[in-house]
């Protein structure tokens, strides 16, 4: 029974998406209008245009490399230090039921600021360039984490907290092998979250004037010359980018989250 619903799960999975292409293909082609081309085309423009270097650069163009290259490095650097922030600080919040009533409004409000409002305060603080870009991917994307970590070291059983205490773990003991544990699987829900956030302010900061390289300042650039294609190209990436970092970290919460028996994440026991 297995094979079969395996078989029918992945036919659902890779199907609706194939029969989604297949439908735009023909839609576009008979429409005939430069403004939606089909699918075909935006393809095999975007591998003429990235992805058709030597083999010596990994097949990446220099229009690659000097715009692909620097928005993933970007947005990798600011997703890691929202990641590595947020949960160190929603570990210390989640500890102490005090700390976290006190600053559960002002995480609140944060949180609720839109980050692309804030532009203006990092162009003051950090001008135009990559360390105003990397605030604004770290200001967004740190709160998903934050919270949901400290959401899942509060959320630890007050039975394994006696044990502990019972049994004399240090600090280090306690957050090691009882608190983190407990909020992985909600440090991984943050984590899903504040990956999107972090390619969405990533393209949007790239889209700001005084951008000099990226995939948001291409698609700019594209746009100013009327190249529909590339556009069509750069929006396609940003989806398929998108597709395969949540699926390589959907990889990672697999290997990393204990499971119970019924397949769902622990996050009750440490």
């Amino acid at each position: 029974m297995t094979g079969p619903r395996v078989l029918r799960d992945r036919a659902l999975r890779w199907g609706v998406p194939a029969l989604a292409v297949l439908l735009w293909e023909v839609a576009a082609r008979g429409e005939g209008s430069v403004f939606f081309p089909p699918p075909s085309r935006i393809v095999a423009h975007a591998y003429g245009l990235w992805f058709s270097g030597p083999a010596g650069h990994v097949f990446l163009t220099d229009t690659a490399v000097g715009n692909l290259l620097p928005s993933l490095g970007r947005m990798a650097l600011g997703f890691a230090l929202a990641a590595l922030a947020g949960i160190v600080a929603g570990l210390a919040l989640g500890r102490s039921a005090t700390a976290y009533a006190l600053c559960d409004p002002v995480l609140q409000f944060a949180r609720a600021v839109p980050p692309p409002a804030l532009v203006p305060v990092f162009v003051v603080l950090f001008d135009f360039g990559t360390p105003m870009q990397l605030a604004s991917i770290v200001f967004s994307a740190v709160w998903p984490v934050l919270i949901n970590t400290a959401e899942g070291a509060r959320g630890v059983d007050p039975a394994y907290q006696e044990t502990a205490v019972v049994l004399r773990l240090s600090r280090a003991q306690r957050l090691w092998l009882l608190l983190l544990p407990a909020a992985l699987p909600r440090i991984f829900a943050g984590l899903r979250l504040s990956l999107s956030l972090a390619l969405i302010l990533m393209v949007f900061s790239e889209l700001l004037p005084g951008s000099a390289n990226g995939i948001g300042f291409q698609l700019t650039d594209a746009q100013t010359r009327s190249d529909l294609l590339t556009v069509w190209a750069a929006i396609v990436l940003l989806g398929v980018l998108g597709y395969l970092l949540n699926t390589l970290l959907l990889a990672v919460e697999h290997r990393v989250v204990p499971r119970t028996r019924t397949g769902t994440s622990n996050g009750g026991a440490p």
